[in-house]
């Protein structure tokens, strides 16, 4: 008879709400195993993940120190949901190489970093190569519905002419930071400064419609991206924030790829508290035409845990390297 495999043994780096919640996915998993967790903050740093969650069953402490906490826990893999930004979370991805742990990350540069962070994204992936490393970003949006969706429904055109993917999303029911990200409740002046900054908004649209270019094989002439603020037309009050009536509610962004005169890619993210009728659609145009929708939208806290726990034993699987969610084995592991 077979022996039952070994758990992979998980470090959790970053301890926010996704963080957290990722941690007590793990813990319910009987092919994963928590040996570590690791946060800066000195409010969490010296507790027990247990504290976080609720649960006297988990006494795996919380650290400050990563490259400590690599060298006491020996994981095959991290989860990091520490940040957006690509070398905002370079030194810990190469903290984590150096360590020996493949990594899967909620950074939404890390989706396609080669289209911000060519160099960056080269030296990661030499990096990971010669230590036999994998890195993989991924979650519910970048990585799954704008990007991942359309290009597997592809597979049933014999021809695609053009991607549409529209998403929106009712914040109110998100995470705060998101809100925050988002502006809900700044005045539309403010924000618009602050967009033109690109210090405010969705970060990845642009990687989910490279990503899409990747997986189809095409060229695009062209790719821009555009925000607007969604202003709210009646107050409005989350768990997180009050957003009065006049001021702005969340987001529109758009990501369009072109070719020629023509649009062969467009991304049209509508993220704003008090969003009545979420929905996701992804239409194809080609033959035949695909058109996909998702009443009330794909949940974006739970799909995003979801997606980055389901993609740790695919990925170790796979290659050295920085790899994308176009890479991973299409289906789960059969869970029920």
């Amino acid at each position: 008879m077979n022996s039952r495999p070994k758990p992979i043994r998980v470090l959790q780096l970053g301890l926010g709400p996704i963080g957290v919640s990722s941690a007590e996915l793990v813990l319910h998993r009987d092919d994963l195993e928590l040996v570590g967790a690791v946060d800066c903050d000195p409010e969490k740093a010296g507790r027990t993940v247990g504290e976080l969650i609720g649960s006297t069953s988990c006494s795996v402490p919380i650290v400050a120190d990563l490259a400590a906490a690599l060298d006491e826990s020996r994981p095959d893999v991290v989860l990091q949901t520490t940040g957006s930004r690509l070398p905002q979370v370079a030194d810990q991805l190469k903290c984590c190489i150096r360590g020996g742990a493949s990594v899967v990350s909620t950074c939404e540069e890390l989706l396609y970093p080669w289209y911000r962070h060519a160099d960056l994204a080269e030296e990661l992936d030499t990096l990971a190569r010669a230590r036999g490393i994998r890195m993989l970003g991924t979650g519910v949006n970048p990585g799954f519905v704008m990007d991942l969706i359309p290009v597997m429904v592809s597979a049933s055109c014999k021809r695609i002419e053009s991607v549409y993917v529209e998403r929106e999303v009712d914040a109110s029911t998100r995470r705060g930071p998101l809100q925050q990200k988002i502006g809900a409740g700044m005045e539309a002046s403010r924000f618009r400064e602050l967009a033109a900054e690109g210090k405010i908004g969705h970060v990845g649209s642009c990687e989910s419609a490279s990503l899409i270019l990747h997986g189809l094989g095409w060229r695009a002439d062209s790719l821009t991206e555009t925000i607007e603020p969604v202003i709210a037309d009646r107050a409005i009050q989350t768990d997180f924030v009050r957003v009065e009536a006049g001021r702005v509610a969340g987001i529109h962004q758009v990501a369009v790829a072109t070719r020629g005169d023509a649009e062969i890619v467009r991304l049209d993210l509508k993220m704003y508290v008090g969003a009545k009728e979420p929905y996701d659609r992804v239409r194809l145009a080609g033959d035949p035409a695909i058109d996909l929708s998702f009443k009330g939208g794909v949940a974006g806290e739970s799909a995003t845990i979801a997606n980055l726990i389901n993609a740790v034993p695919r990925l170790i699987a796979l290659p050295p390297g920085i790899r994308t969610v176009l890479d991973l084995p299409a289906a789960a592991d059969g869970r029920v």
